[in-house]
């Protein structure tokens, strides 16, 4: 997963939504740290980095970090914060796998800040009426040899059941496998 994640492609898409980020940050789905080195310093003060394996986390590389990192080890779905506690909440290609998305968007919401923000940049559902009938023949097979990653969720649907409201959000195909490759990318309050 580490070596598809850290894909070029979805290198660029990092890029795009990490250095927005502002305050104290909480990333779900923090892996082996891969956007660690987008966010701004002079920006973020903190980040809390989520995830429920170790030892993903324990392949991350803070050495060329300048601000606090702390790993929690925990699920989305039960996050180990206070209310309020998030300035900014990120989630890059995570919101694909957690079983229970929407108790995990509810509980997001909990911890962030009253004026807080949700940055997401996710693959999901393809408007391609063509595509997204692959995506949805393959999933089921495709989610249980990648770990529960799903193809085929509807980014802005999960987002709004959530309880998040859209801001900003933009969409394109990424030069990658079309079935993975419908990429969303913008900001939530």
């Amino acid at each position: 997963m580490n070596y598809v994640c850290g894909h070029k492609a979805f290198t660029r898409q990092r890029k795009k939504v990490v250095p927005l980020a502002r305050g104290r940050v909480l990333e779900i789905g923090v892996g082996t740290g891969l956007n660690l080195g987008f966010y701004d310093p002079e920006k973020v003060q903190h980040v809390w980095g989520l995830d429920p394996s170790e030892a993903m986390w324990k392949m991350a590389d803070t050495a060329g970090v300048h601000f606090d990192v702390e790993f929690l080890q925990a699920s989305a779905e039960s996050i180990p914060l206070d209310e309020g506690s998030a300035d900014t909440i990120l989630v890059t290609y995570t919101l694909c796998s957690v079983p229970n998305v929407i108790e995990a968007l509810i509980d997001m919401r909990r911890v962030l800040k009253p004026g807080g923000e949700l940055i997401f940049c996710e693959h999901g559902a393809a408007t391609e009426e063509n595509v997204r009938k692959w995506q949805d023949r393959l999933n089921p097979v495709w989610s249980k040899l990648t770990g529960g990653c799903n193809l085929n969720r509807s980014i802005p649907t999960i987002l709004e059941q959530g309880g998040f409201k859209i801001r900003a959000m933009d969409t394109m195909f990424l030069p990658v496998w079309k079935p993975a490759g419908f990429n969303y990318w913008g900001t939530a309050v």
